[in-house]
């Protein structure tokens, strides 16, 4: 995805990052990745869903890069990370591990913020060292770790096996997606997006999700209809909290609601009334004053102590909008 189909300005114009780098993942694929913000600074790590790209991000990295240091990959297939032979919750794993690697030091930690797909990776990452050893809590947005297709309101007909084999199609369809007009947006608003979404929000994801290539698109969602992350989430043993709009078609809240009940360490369900599956689009805000929360509860203390022992280590080798929300603990 070139700079040229995004956005051009305003809110959601992705930011210039501060560096590029390529991340190499456990069978050579070769990920970019930008880092955004001072070098010194708490990290984030942000992993974008199906069809999008580090530009899905612009609103949280504006915000945070400030005083974060804000680490955004494009996922294999999407923007400027090519198309790999092998497509898998396995391979989705290893390529946070090599992001991860490559981006942080060792031992320092990191929130990790994953939307749609990118939640599912860190999911299928749950259990990996480097993750363990580099996360230090997880916020998990519009998302779900198995029937993703079963459960999806995007067609609106009644459950069963008539909705899920014409969605399953409807998802897997090998049709581009073409240019972005007037039509296609109100059809990705429509199963995407909530009602009150603004026509900037829509172009926005509009423009990012019409410049993933149809093959990578109908890839990813075959794996995406096989998902069954269930046993992987309950290995997931950092603070977690989980966000899900209300009016999510994609991944209703059913699926926010079974992932918390089991999380191990779930810090609170956060559901947006009439927000759809776009949440960090739609609810920037609160997306990224969620990121800060966890950062300032899990993240700060930890980094000083690091710090603090690494500096010993040296001196020894020498010598809202919070009322339009509800919230529960979803145990």
């Amino acid at each position: 995805m070139t700079r040229a189909t995004q956005v051009g300005s305003g809110p959601y114009a992705p930011p210039v990052p501060v560096r590029t780098l390529t991340a190499r993942s456990a069978d050579g694929a070769r990920l970019h990745v930008e880092v955004h913000g001072p070098e010194d600074a708490p990290a984030v790590v942000l992993a974008h869903g199906w069809t999008c790209s580090t530009a899905f991000w612009a609103a949280q990295i504006r915000a945070l890069a400030a005083d974060h240091r804000v680490v955004a990959y494009d996922q294999r297939g999407h923007g400027r990370t090519p198309a790999a032979a092998t497509c898998s919750t396995d391979v989705l794993a290893d390529d946070l591990e090599a992001v991860l690697e490559e981006t942080l030091a060792p031992g320092e930690k990191a929130v990790v913020v994953g939307h749609s797909m990118g939640g599912m990776t860190v999911m299928a990452a749950s259990e990996r060292p480097a993750f363990r050893a580099h996360a230090a809590a997880v916020l998990l947005c519009s998302t779900g770790s198995s029937r993703l297709v079963a459960e999806s309101l995007v067609l609106p007909l009644r459950a069963g096996g008539l909705r899920t084999w014409i969605t399953r199609r409807l998802l897997g369809a090998r049709l581009p997606l073409g240019p972005v007009t007037p039509v296609a947006m109100r059809l990705l608003k429509y199963a995407t997006m909530g009602a009150g979404s603004s026509p900037v929000m829509v172009e926005a994801c509009a423009r990012i999700v019409h410049a993933c290539p149809t093959t990578v698109r109908c890839t990813w969602a075959e794996v995406l209809d096989l998902l069954d992350l269930d046993t992987a989430v309950r290995e997931l043993r950092v603070p977690t909290a989980v966000v899900v709009g209300t009016a999510d078609r994609m991944t209703p809240p059913v699926h926010a609601r079974t992932l918390a009940a089991a999380l191990p360490e779930c810090t609170g369900v956060t559901e947006l009334p009439g927000v759809g599956h776009m949440t960090p689009v739609e609810a920037p805000e609160l997306v990224t004053a969620r990121i800060r929360e966890l950062v300032g509860a899990y993240l700060s203390g930890d980094r000083e102590r690091s710090v603090d022992t690494a500096d010993a280590a040296g001196t020894a080798e020498t010598a809202g909008h919070a009322s339009s929300v509800s919230e529960g603990t979803g145990a």
